[in-house]
């Protein structure tokens, strides 16, 4: 897909019992996950970005527990690790840019949400135990 990122790492899960296929319309949405992952890891100076979850058939999406609503669903959220940062540096790095995220989110202090959207919000959250809440 782009220099970096491959679509066996955007749409890779250990639910394998599932397809997880994407059709052309998600597909063409990962396209542009991973063009916008390119930007994050120059931002990030060229750190490796690991991909713990992108795209998520229906199936897969249900089998984690997560909302027909997630990005995830339609190939426009990926969860990272930057191995030598931590998830706050992460966060804390995208809402400094300039970069049309949509949502980034520290998710229990172990890995990075980030989506992207025709209309990017920039929002920054933290979801852990306690709940949901702004990033500060």
């Amino acid at each position: 897909m782009t220099p970096n990122f491959t679509l066996a790492e955007l749409t890779v899960t250990s639910h394998r019992e599932f397809d997880n296929t994407p059709n052309e319309k998600e597909l063409a949405n990962l396209q542009k996950l991973a063009e916008f992952l390119e930007q994050v890891k120059t931002l990030l100076d060229g750190k490796p970005i690991m991909i713990n979850s992108a795209f998520r058939s229906k199936q897969v999406n249900d089998s984690v527990g997560s909302k027909d609503t997630s990005q995830h669903r339609t190939g426009n959220a990926a969860d990272i690790r930057v191995p030598g940062m931590s998830p706050d540096a992460v966060v804390r790095a995208l809402v400094a840019s300039d970069l049309p995220f949509d949502q980034v989110i520290r998710e229990f202090d172990a890995w990075t949400h980030i989506s992207i959207s025709p209309t990017p919000r920039r929002q920054a959250l933290i979801i852990d135990r306690v709940g949901t809440r702004p990033f500060a």
